[in-house]
């Protein structure tokens, strides 16, 4: 579920949510682990299968308003992955009922899907407040045991708050199924002594060194006393004593209960001469399943401002030959309405203080040798929510580690697309160069053959009609008439040089190709013998404009070719149009090619005939003279649509 909500968030919120989470876990308690020997809790007997039904009941004496349920985990040191919860459900469901409700109604449900394990926080069960008599923990599948597989409910510690106090504590336990013995770590009421696997390890506060006194053997004090004045009439409920810190290092230099007294007696009074004291608790511990980094005792409320702890059956060492008496607290909480109202309050002592210079200052200044004592309610919850954080760390970090690298691949194949993009655009422009310089080049190629193939045999009409009239100076009427044609021609020469200037704007010329054909035929082969055919003429009409000038000069070209190397007498041009295919073959009785060109087809008609796309082929006849043939295919006429005359 978490996972589908990270996918869902965007990358800013993650990273929010990531930094959110790393600050709040430095100002959370961390989940430091006990050593040493003590009650680990309750145990249920084992079952060969996970479907085995375990209900625990814990019975108030009187019913009470309840806000919140507390489960401890026992925990196991597994080989490979450190500490981890033993026993814990996979799913259980709480019931909550009065003295006259035995059946109760439900008001948490967990089952597999919640994903509460692995772990080794507290489950913290918020609730809404109401009356009760009775919870009841009803778990349906049963985790496996750490050390033979098998299936059984364990737990540590199960505590009830109503608003700051656990109700729970040391109260009546019943369950249907508990694998205890008499001197064993494990017995249902432990289920309520008030002892967690956990050292208070909170946030905050100054590192403090517990309070601890040698008690002389010479003074005559049997039971030392320790008193401290509130300051104020408070009604008081709860002690806690919190055992000497006496040594962090591993393993310990001291056991966990050293310095505590094996029996201490807690009189409340609101005289100072305590005339008036009445005994609030009277705490014996009879062993080391007794006792545990925190003793919490709860008692009727009473009204005091003065408060005495009588300690009995000291603890002692050995040290020179001689046994010595030692007393010592980390801290001392007295509360009130679920505040310790003995904080910063000095307690004094009956005895001289001496022997491991930690003073007795120490016992209420709100701090142990981590820092800051918080309320356990308030304790409990902080590693619960370290907990949460921790688990929902690694999937968002791994869900920013993926949109990183979606990220990555993104930026990477957005470089290698601007890469290839600028090679594209490299090359384009360095294609288009060559595509330009080519484009210049075929211009100046075509400019020179239009100049070659059209100027080039007008000029050479020009001069034949200049010699005829030279000769025909005598008859006025011939040389008008010849005249009349140089200057025509003249004419049609200097479009044809505008055209040559801009070929594809020369309005005017090859509008009408037969008419052209047949009048440049005219014109040039005057003194030949010529015939020529024209057939399809209406397809002739669909050729581009560009088509209709290079088919014209082509032929023009033929007919100065005739004219200025074959010495023939006679030629015949015909011309066959169909819908997809152009034929021109141009005949003449010369004296062939091979005799004057040394090549099939002339270099000037090849030239042409690329310009259309089209094949050229040359031939000799047999009975002396040239064939010249133009094909002009699909895919070499470029342009077939209709043609519109320019009006």
């Amino acid at each position: 579920m978490e996972r589908d909500l990270h996918q869902s968030m965007s990358l800013q919120q993650l990273e929010d949510r990531l930094t959110n989470i790393d600050a709040c876990l430095q100002m959370l308690a961390q989940p430091s682990m006990r050593s040493g020997v003590g009650a680990i809790g309750y145990r249920s007997r084992t079952s060969p299968v996970p479907d085995q039904t375990v209900e625990v009941t814990i019975r108030f004496e009187t019913e009470e308003q309840i806000d919140q349920i507390v489960l401890v985990p026992a925990i196991w040191r597994n080989k490979t992955f450190g500490f981890r919860a033993d026993g814990f459900p996979v799913a259980f469901h709480v019931l909550v009922g009065t003295g006259d409700d035995e059946s109760g109604h439900v008001v948490a449900q967990y089952d597999a899907d919640d994903q509460l394990l692995p772990r080794i926080a507290p489950v913290v069960i918020d609730i809404e407040p109401q009356k009760a008599s009775w919870i009841r923990l009803v778990a349906t599948e049963l985790s496996p045991r750490a050390w033979d597989g098998l299936y059984s409910l364990q737990f540590a510690e199960l505590l009830v708050f109503s608003r700051s106090e656990n109700i729970a504590m040391n109260q009546h336990v019943e369950a249907t199924s508990s694998d205890e013995w008499a001197q064993g770590p494990r017995k249902q009421q432990y289920l309520v002594d008030g002892f967690m696997p956990y050292l208070m390890n909170g946030f905050g506060g100054e590192q403090s060194t517990a309070f601890v006194s040698k008690v002389s053997n010479d003074e005559d004090i049997e039971a030392p006393v320790l008193s401290v004045d509130l300051g104020w009439d408070f009604e008081l409920e709860r002690i806690h004593f919190h055992a000497t810190d006496f040594s962090d290092t591993i393993p310990a230099s001291a056991p966990e209960s050293f310095a505590v007294p094996g029996r201490i007696i807690v009189e409340g009074a609101l005289q100072s001469d305590f005339s008036d004291a009445v005994v609030l608790i009277d705490y014996s511990s009879k062993s080391e399943l007794d006792t545990g980094p925190i003793v919490m005792q709860r008692f009727p409320k009473r009204e005091c401002r003065y408060v005495r702890l009588t300690s009995f059956n000291l603890d002692t060492r050995d040290a020179e030959n001689e046994t010595t008496r030692v007393i010592g607290f980390a801290e001392i909480e007295l509360f009130s309405d679920g505040v310790n109202v003995a904080r910063h309050r000095p307690f004094e002592a009956n005895f001289h203080i001496f022997g491991f210079a930690r003073g007795i200052e120490s016992l209420t200044d709100g701090n142990n040798i981590y820092g800051q004592i918080l309320p356990i309610k308030q304790w409990l919850r902080e590693l619960s929510q370290r907990h949460e954080f921790e688990t929902e760390r690694p999937l968002i970090v791994a869900e920013l580690n993926g949109r990183y690298n979606q990220q990555s691949n993104i930026i990477r194949r957005l470089l290698w697309l601007v890469a290839v993009l600028a090679l594209g655009t490299l090359a384009v422009i360095m294609i288009g160069r060559v595509r330009r310089r080519h484009a210049i080049d075929n211009t100046r190629e075509q400019i020179a053959a239009d100049v070659h193939d059209e100027l080039g045999a007008n000029l050479h009409a020009l001069s034949l009609l200049a010699d005829i009239a030279h000769a025909n100076r005598a008859s006025p009427e011939k040389l008008a008439d010849l005249l009349q044609r140089i200057r025509d021609l003249s004419r049609r020469s200097g479009a044809a040089a505008r055209y040559c200037s801009n070929l594809l704007e020369s309005n005017g010329l090859f509008e009408n190709l037969v008419h052209d054909m047949r009048r440049t035929s005219e014109r040039m082969m005057a003194d030949l013998h010529h015939e020529i055919t024209i057939t399809g003429e209406e397809h002739l009409e669909s050729l581009s404009h560009r088509n209709r000038i290079d088919l014209f000069l082509f032929y023009k070209e033929c007919l100065a070719n005739i004219l200025q190397h074959s010495n023939a007498t006679q030629a015949s041009t015909q011309l066959v149009a169909e819908r997809n295919n152009v034929r021109l073959t141009v005949t003449d009785n010369g004296r062939g090619l091979a005799d004057t060109i040394g090549s099939r087809v002339p270099k000037s008609l090849n030239r042409r005939a690329r310009f259309l796309g089209a094949q050229v082929a040359a031939e000799d006849l047999d009975n002396q003279g040239t064939r010249i043939t133009l094909q002009l295919r699909p895919r070499g006429i470029s342009h077939w649509y209709p043609h519109k005359k320019s009006t």
